[in-house]
Formats: structure tokens, C-alpha cells, sequence
């Protein structure tokens, strides 16, 4: 996950099977509230149990034209597309072809060395888990020259993961984007195929994910979108839809239809076998840092598990990267749930993002309470 932040009109849209119900006025009233802290687009969709959808935006779409949000834009999911990662190489070992408990160096040889980081040592469930202790340097914009000068800079895998090793290993649970680029080079390396031709042949195809593709190195969002927006030191809210996010898997881009589509299949149990899905709801303490920042939450295998309010339990990959903030929530039947996708960034500082992802957190547990808890 990456830092992230949020301005007036506003539209309820409803399915045509939907009813007007507590879920969808709750659903409008805290995405109006994330606008109310200052973001400048925001839209939500929420499935209850019985299949039946709710869609609510709030705030403009472009900041030049003032257009609405549109209920079925586009968005980069930033970190949400570990859970893509984690199914893929889920399902590889429900297959056999890989082991959770295999060392990265059987796959990658050579590839983790240096600074005390060992490949040797690091299995990958540890990847998947983020205890593998390997830190991240993926590039990021302190700056709106650092904006305007980098955006279009690529980075190859290879590059990504050495910039990584430069530093010695954390200790216990550490979050590391680093961890899913190995994981792709993984899934590249036992199939013989790009590891988005794996995701999009084994979820994003035979799930009908039209508004889910991976941009490569366009810096292009395709399709209908709000704009995204980011501060930069002091300064107003910048444009920074148009840029290459270095991190391959942050830069998936889908919808909220597509991504209720996904988690609701994750956990009805129709991507990964029983002992697949098992072992990625199995769950370790995270960090108390992240820990301030999401309430309550325990990792699994590229899934957070998170508590409701209302009492019980749901699964979770929030993310933000390059003005897009999602959260996200499901039931653990996989019966109910709603995706968040806002379109800035509040500000610059720690205290911002935390607000914002207390405001989407807010937003996505209350519609699964008013769902049925």
C-alpha cells in the first residue's frame, strides 16, 4: 500500500433488480462522507446476498470539466492485486506444481542475495505472507518535479528487486510490495508465461472481468474513469492519472463491478480448492504500525482479515498508489460485499492517510453490517 488522499455533486444510481433498502442509503451517505473529508471523487458498489446491487458516487470525475464520477470507472487497485497474485500461486500449488513451503532460490536461483537477504531461506509462503523480511525501494514522487520528471520510468522486475536488497532484512511481519514482484517472477518462471497471462486465463477470463486489464507499460487508464489526484509538498491536488506505476501488479486496472466479482467467487469457494483457500485464511499479527492504521487486522495469504463492528469477521486488500485509494470487504461465505474506489489523495502526511483509509474502512463495514452483518 502507498500513501493516499479526497469535493460537490452527487449521484445515487441503483441497479435495476436493486431495492431501496438501508444498505444503499448508508452506501450513499458514507461515500458523501469521504467527499465531505475533502476527496474529490468517490464511488462504491455493494452486493448483497441476494445478488442484488447498490451504486452510489459522490464528488466530480475531473476537476477541469467538473463531469460526475461514473458508477463503473475504471481505477488502478494498487496493492488489491496481491490477492490476484496470491490465487495464481495458490492454485499453482493446488496443482502440484509448486510448494508453499519451497525456498525462492529453487525458482529463482541466485536472484535474493546480498545484505543479509538470503533466497535460500525465504520460502514462499513467507512472500505471500510478508514475513520474509525483505524491504522495499520501489520508486516513488516526493515532489511534483520528481512527478513530472519520473512518471514514465520503467523498471524491469530484476531492477526492482535489486533496488530492495540494498537493505539488510526487516524482523517479523513486514509489508513488501518486493515480495509480490518475486512472486510474479515466480509464477513466470514455473508456467513459462507472463504472470498476467496466468492471472487473466485463470480469473479474469473465465469470470468475465471486462473492466480488468493490466497496462503494462502504458502510462493510459482505458475506458471510462475519474481522474486521479495527488498533493504534492504544500501545494493543490495535481493530475497524476497519466503515469507507469513501477510496481507491476499495483498497476492492475478494474472496476468495482469486476472486483465484487472477484472476491464474492474467492470466497464462495469457486477460484482455489478447500486446502488452497484453507491456507490463505490462515492468519499471523501484523505490525503495530499497520496495525494503527487498520484496526484489528490479521494477515492470510495476499488477504486481510478484518472485524465487523457488528460482530464477526471479513476479508479485505485495501491499496493506494498514483491518486487511487480502494478498500474493499467480504463476507467470509463470500455472499456479501463492496468495494470503495476513491480518485485523490487527502495530503502529504501520515495522519492523512490514515484518516482516509478510516473513512473508506467505515464505509465498507458499515454496508456489510446494514447487509446482515
Amino acid at each position: 500500500m502507498r500513501r493516499i488522499s479526497v469535493v460537490t455533486a452527487l449521484i445515487v444510481l441503483t441497479g435495476t433488480t436493486a431495492a431501496a433498502s438501508p444498505p444503499g442509503g448508508g452506501l450513499q451517505r458514507s461515500t458523501d462522507a469521504i467527499h465531505a473529508l475533502g476527496a474529490i471523487g468517490v464511488q462504491a458498489r455493494a452486493v448483497g446476498a441476494d445478488g442484488r446491487y447498490h451504486v452510489a458516487t459522490s464528488g466530480v470525475a475531473d476537476l477541469s470539466t467538473g463531469r460526475p464520477v461514473p458508477p463503473d470507472g475504471r481505477f488502478r487497485i494498487a496493492s488489491a492485486g496481491k490477492t490476484f497474485t496470491a490465487v495464481v500461486v495458490l492454485q499453482l500449488a493446488g496443482e502440484g506444481r509448486l510448494r508453499l513451503g519451497d525456498p525462492v532460490e529453487r525458482w529463482l536461483p541466485g536472484v535474493v542475495r546480498g545484505n543479509g537477504n538470503d533466497g535460500r531461506r525465504i520460502t514462499v509462503r513467507q512472500l505471500l505472507q510478508h514475513t520474509s523480511g525483505l524491504q522495499d525501494d520501489i520508486p516513488d514522487y516526493a515532489t511534483e518535479a520528481d512527478f513530472q520528471r519520473h512518471r514514465y520510468d520503467v523498471y524491469s522486475p530484476e531492477q526492482l528487486v535489486a533496488r530492495a536488497l540494498a537493505n539488510p532484512p526487516a524482523a517479523g511481519w513486514h509489508y513488501s510490495n518486493t515480495g509480490y514482484v518475486l512472486l510474479d517472477m515466480i509464477i513466470e518462471r514455473v508456467t513459462g508465461r507472463h504472470w498476467w497471462d496466468e492471472v487473466r486465463r485463470r480469473i479474469v477470463g473465465p469470470l468475465g472481468l471486462t473492466g480488468t486489464s493490466w497496462p503494462g507499460d502504458s502510462p493510459a487508464i482505458p475506458g471510462p474513469h475519474a481522474r486521479a489526484y495527488q498533493p504534492f509538498e504544500a501545494g493543490p491536488p495535481i493530475d497524476v492519472t497519466e503515469q507507469i506505476i513501477p510496481d507491476p501488479g499495483s498497476a492492475i486496472i478494474s472496476t468495482t463491478q469486476d472486483l465484487n466479482t472477484f472476491f464474492r467467487t474467492l470466497f464462495s469457494g469457486r477460484l482455489l480448492p478447500p486446502a488452497q483457500l484453507a491456507e490463505m485464511t490462515r492468519i499471523v499479527p501484523v505490525a503495530p504500525e499497520l496495525a494503527a492504521l487498520l484496526p484489528g487486522a490479521r494477515y492470510g495469504l495476499g488477504i486481510f482479515q478484518r472485524p465487523l463492528p457488528c460482530g464477526g469477521t471479513y476479508w479485505s486488500h485495501p491499496g493506494g498508489w498514483g491518486g487511487y485509494l480502494t478498500d474493499n470487504g467480504v463476507t467470509a461465505d463470500g455472499r456479501r460485499s463492496v468495494v470503495l474506489s476513491v480518485s485523490s489523495v487527502l495530503g502529504t502526511g501520515p495522519d492523512d492517510y490514515v484518516r482516509q483509509q478510516h473513512a473508506a474502512d467505515a464505509l465498507v463495514e458499515g454496508t456489510l453490517c446494514a447487509a446482515g452483518g
